[in-house]
């Protein structure tokens, strides 16, 4: 695939859109902005248009200037936009008094005690968030009112889950006939089986749902959307398109920042995954200096982009305290000799690479090391190569982790129990919602690892499994209650490793930019409510500390001092800033030099 001058995309895309449109792809691609402009561009042309996050972390507020809530909202200055998130406590908070609201009054308190422990696992956040979902695709008053809804997913793994549901619930909810889940009675989810149809049936509708695969022209977010849009073929999601976010041309030859960006892009374009070859619609957005936010500069994204000024000089970024750079951190790291390491961030900034750098160094110095990821959408064999003699790199599987947790309860609950009895619970387990247990119980044995060695784990964007860690504990409870099985020592410890400064060392992974910079500090004050206080800050592919001299490379580089700034003096006790590097920093060479230009 040869880079090409972009095309008018926003005309391809209204002139294309159907009534559901899905933007996803890897964190830290412009899923948002891109969406974003799409909804304003369809908005601008006269249509009535609904921009949904479903992404827990979501920057949908931030990046067109209004708050959205979990109603839609007018967005000023874009005459039939309007914009929500699906927030996925409030939408639990509503299920479970949904479900419970019948019976209060009319149960014993015990009956109604236990409904609630039923309903206070993670499978209940999931599915209400997920039942907000289904009824935008299928409730016949939203459909009536919004010409298109788009939807700004999660990054890919999350989405990929959230696409499958329909079918999963649907599946269960045929086979099981014992009238009782993970997430209490199934009248309600009976009840809902019909729109789950529903929202099959136009998810698999060409004309009627486009997946927009967003990427940018990095091998990385290629090969993830190559996988994405394989993964969708086989749920039955046929309709796809594809944006390549961020494309650059050099105009100063001399700049060989400038012409290392511009050779990577290429390498990656003429790479592209197979899967994404065949994909027709294929459009491109030319890279900005700054990320588009607010409604004049989304509406901007598409069209013609005003020259660059001549910038003279790039601003030196402020000098960060106590900053030594990624290899000082990892002298303080290696001094204990063992413990859990956490990278954590919105998707796209870096996490692995930060992650598997630390490991590798850890295992150079001698250390047993391991390095593992919670992400669904795990590249951390990629990113770190063949490692070294004292390195293990493992990945948490959810499917084979929720057959392992299958099959245990089954063997060790199920001796007891008769053959209707071990019919039921078999039944109840083959619900989607036995994943979040089964990964929470991979994820806690996994920290508990690390006595004797370092465990350097990389996890899913913005610590899903952190902040799902209180709905995942009262889970724990209600399976014990299921099936008689005491939660392992490992999940009962969870929090106290994980609070403990000597055990855990967690690291903020942000890029200079002003999306991921807020979104980890929002991070970091969920890890403060929680007892977890970060170890220091890590600020990943700075263009400033690589000197361009391209305008445009300078224009972002020079953007960046402010959101630098804000890291070191508002945020971080410490920071680490690596620089832009010419080479993909992947494989045991690539990730040395990374520590060794830091220090």
């Amino acid at each position: 695939m040869t880079a090409q001058p972009p095309v008018d995309v926003l005309g391809r895309l209204r002139a294309a859109a159907p009534p559901f449109l899905f933007f996803t792809g890897k964190g830290g691609v412009g899923k948002t902005s891109t969406a974003s402009a799409t909804a304003i561009g369809l908005a601008d042309a006269g249509r009535q248009v609904l921009l949904v996050s479903t992404d827990p972390a979501s920057n949908l507020s931030e990046v067109l200037g209004v708050e959205a809530g979990g109603a839609p909202v007018a967005v000023p200055g874009a005459a039939g936009l309007h914009a929500m998130n699906i927030d996925p406590s409030a939408a639990a908070e509503q299920y479970r008094e949904k479900v419970l609201g019948p019976y209060r009054g009319t149960l014993p308190a015990s009956a109604i005690s236990q409904i609630e422990e039923q309903l206070s696992g993670a499978c209940t956040v999931e599915i209400a968030a997920f039942n907000e979902f289904v009824a935008l695709l299928t409730d016949p008053q939203v459909t009536a009112r919004f010409d298109h809804i788009i939807f700004d997913t999660a990054p890919t793994g999350h989405t990929l889950r959230l696409l499958s549901l329909p079918g999963a619930w649907s599946d269960f909810l045929v086979t099981n006939p014992g009238g009782a889940s993970c997430i209490g009675p199934l009248s309600e989810l009976g009840a809902q089986q019909t729109r789950y149809a529903q929202a099959m049936a136009a998810l698999a509708d060409p004309d009627r749902t486009t997946v927009v695969l967003v990427t940018r022209p990095d091998a990385g977010p290629l090969a993830e959307a190559g996988r994405t849009a394989a993964e969708l073929r086989a749920l039955g999601i046929s309709g796809q398109r594809l944006v390549v976010n961020g494309v650059f041309s050099a105009t100063r030859p001399d700049d060989p920042v400038a012409a290392a960006w511009e050779r990577r892009a290429q390498d990656a374009l003429d790479g592209l995954p197979d899967s994404l070859a065949g994909i027709d619609e294929v459009d491109r957005v030319p890279l900005l200096p700054v990320p588009p936010i607010g409604v004049p500069a989304l509406r901007g994204m598409f069209g013609p982009q005003p020259a660059v000024e001549p910038v003279t000089a790039v601003s030196a970024l402020p000098a960060a305290e106590a900053d030594g750079g990624l290899a000082a951190l990892v002298d303080d790291i290696a001094e204990s000799g063992q413990g859990l390491v956490m990278t954590m961030g919105k998707g796209g900034v870096g996490k692995t690479t930060v992650a598997a750098a630390i490991a590798l160094d850890l295992a150079r110095r001698g250390h047993p090391v391991t390095l593992t990821t919670t992400d669904p959408a795990a590249h951390v064999n990629a990113v770190a190569g063949a490692g070294s003699n004292n390195l293990r790199v493992t990945r948490i599987d959810p499917a084979a982790e929720t057959a392992a947790y299958t099959a245990s309860v089954l063997a060790q609950a199920g001796a007891a129990l008769d053959e209707d009895a071990l019919a039921l619970m078999a039944e109840d387990l083959d619900s989607p919602c036995t994943e979040e247990i089964a990964v929470f119980y991979a994820f806690a044995r996994t920290v508990a690892e690390a006595t004797g060695r370092f465990v350097v784990l990389d996890t899913a964007p913005t610590g899903h499994t952190l902040l799902l860690l209180d709905a995942s504990r009262g889970y724990q409870r209600q399976i014990a209650q299921q099936t008689g099985q005491t939660p392992p020592a490992e999940a009962v410890e969870l929090l106290n490793r994980l609070t403990d400064p000597d055990y855990t060392r967690t690291l903020l992974v942000t890029l200079p930019e002003a999306t991921p910079v807020h979104e980890a500090a929002a991070l970091q004050a969920d890890l403060f409510r929680a007892g977890i206080k970060p170890f220091a800050w890590v600020v990943n592919q700075s263009l400033a500390a690589a000197g361009p001299m391209d305008p445009l490379l300078r224009a972002k580089a020079n953007a960046e001092q402010r959101y630098v700034t804000e890291v070191t003096r508002e945020h971080a006790q410490r920071t680490a800033i690596l620089p832009w590097t010419s080479s993909a920093p992947e494989g045991p060479e690539q990730l040395a030099h990374l520590v060794a230009r830091s220090g």
